[in-house]
């Protein structure tokens, strides 16, 4: 490359797709190119890409639809689409959006600059899409989006069958990472201030499957524990059917691991869970969850929950209720069912009218923010201790408050004092004054304010990147010293 080139990442999906969009910017910026600037339009613009939900298409074309007029009038600009809807539609985006010129997906995030520069040589569109993983995603450089929080893959890809869910399809079987490499990472992170990592995987605790260790996770969760200067640990997303009491044990006293933990539930009919080919039934998941409050009573759990799927009766969704009721969730993650082509719950018989599923989802709604509201209430006049972060609060600039996360992953917005110059990254910890369903606010005085190094380094907008991690054996235990990166 002979001129400096801009680009720009937009990312849709889960947490997996944005942790990809990190390490998209850390093979464009290892590449010669740089982030955009402000509104500017930049050289290359990259969608990363989600299939799960039904509109994911629209909302990908309608976007490249608007784009063509800015890059008619920009020569040289390109347009790279990956990710899971990449992996899915293939050289299908480049016939319905023929200006498009890079098409990649979820095995070969690594071809992307190469792709680029050849796109632009031959001046024509280059689509690559692998059927197994190139290499793994931790061997190519990280920009992160964050000083003071950072996303761990420990595995790609799902073994699981369930009918709703196209991710096994796009992403593949499951490949584990050895602890090592993991643990190697996590170092590199705190050496670099980050204070709170979140390990990744689409069932993180069938995490070892590769490498016969069925307690893999429990283990890693107990590492993490050793790593110095790492203050927050969490994972997701688990599965129940694999969820064992010695990943409870590690939660409860590993006391850097937060004491949150999002569950999916899907269903809370047996019924439906059967015809989803979730391997486990409402009982066994409300014991997961008295077993989690058990052992740590302060535990928040979040969870995932789809209304309509097909065959779903009045009966099955009301047992859903019943199970609701009893987790007592902090939050959770709601779905209208929608089908998506190649899933077997596309074709299944028994689909449930759009104005059914919508007066379901209502009531779903309704009673989770009763249970969340009544939950969140149980935390007025008590201390949190809360991590400031960027961009939480929405309406913080006009309320003069800040915001962040507790440790159990409640949203807090905190009155500061401007003068006490709270940074994102630094630790605060305040009373909750008031409960919504969704945050907490706690308007009193600060009690406490501890700078950090994560506040630091966003004060003087350092970026914090990571090299690529090799992979190694597999054991858990102390590596060799890792350099830290500097920026």
């Amino acid at each position: 490359m002979t001129e400096t080139r801009t680009f720009r990442v937009i990312t849709y999906g889960c947490q997996m797709n944005a942790h990809d969009s990190e390490r998209i910017s850390g093979l464009l910026e290892e590449a010669g190119y740089v982030p955009a600037a402000g509104d500017g339009e930049p050289d290359v613009v990259v969608f990363n890409t989600c299939a799960v939900r039904e509109n994911a298409d629209n909302r990908l074309y309608g976007n490249l639809g608007h784009l063509r007029p800015t890059k008619l009038a920009h020569p040289g600009m390109q347009i790279a689409v990956g990710g899971c809807l990449a992996q899915k539609d293939r050289g299908d985006i480049v016939k319905k959006a023929p200006w498009v010129d890079v098409v990649f997906g979820t095995h070969n995030i690594g071809s992307l600059p190469v792709l680029l520069e050849r796109a632009r040589h031959n001046a024509a569109a280059e689509v690559e899409i692998l059927e197994s993983l190139e290499v793994f995603p931790s061997t190519l450089p990280t920009r992160r989006e964050s000083t003071y929080a950072g996303w761990v893959s420990i595995s790609v890809g799902c073994n699981n069958t369930c009918t709703f869910c196209i991710v096994p399809a796009l992403r593949g079987k499951e490949k584990d990472r050895r602890p090592g490499d993991i643990l190697a990472e996590v170092r590199a992170l705190a050496a670099e201030g980050v204070l709170e990592v979140t390990l990744l995987g689409q069932n993180v605790n069938s995490y070892g499957v590769e490498f016969g260790d069925r307690y893999a996770f429990g283990k890693l969760l107990r590492a993490c524990g050793d790593v110095d200067g790492l203050e927050r640990v969490r994972f997701t997303s688990p599965h129940p059917k694999d969820f064992t009491d010695d990943v409870i044990a590690a939660m409860a006293e590993t006391p850097n691991v937060c004491h949150s933990l999002h569950m999916p539930l899907q269903s809370g009919s047996d019924t439906v869970l059967r015809a989803m080919r979730r391997s486990y039934r409402s009982e066994k998941y409300l014991g997961i969850i008295d077993k989690v409050r058990a052992a740590m009573p302060d535990a928040a759990i979040t969870t995932d929950i789809i209304v309509g799927f097909p065959g779903e009766t009045d009966a099955d969704f009301e047992q859903t209720l019943e199970v609701v009721r009893a987790a007592r969730y902090s939050s959770a993650f709601t779905f209208q069912y929608s089908k998506r082509p190649g899933t077997p719950a596309a074709t299944m018989d028994e689909q449930v009218p759009k104005a059914v599923v919508q007066e379901r989802y209502d009531r779903l709604i309704a009673t989770l923010e009763e249970i969340s509201w009544a939950e969140n209430k149980r935390l007025v006049g008590s201390t949190l201790e809360v991590l400031a972060a960027v961009g939480e609060g929405r309406k913080d600039t006009a309320t003069g408050r800040l915001s962040g996360r507790a440790r159990d992953g409640r949203l807090v917005h905190f009155a500061a004092d401007p003068a006490a110059g709270i940074r994102p990254g630094d630790i605060v910890h305040t009373t909750v004054t008031y409960a919504a369903p969704h945050h907490l606010n706690a308007d009193g005085p600060i009690v406490s304010h501890r700078r950090t190094r994560a506040g630091d380094a966003w004060e003087s907008g350092q970026v914090t990147r990571t090299p690529g991690v090799k992979l190694g054996m597999p054991t858990i235990g102390t590596p060799p010293a890792q350099p830290a990166s500097h920026c």
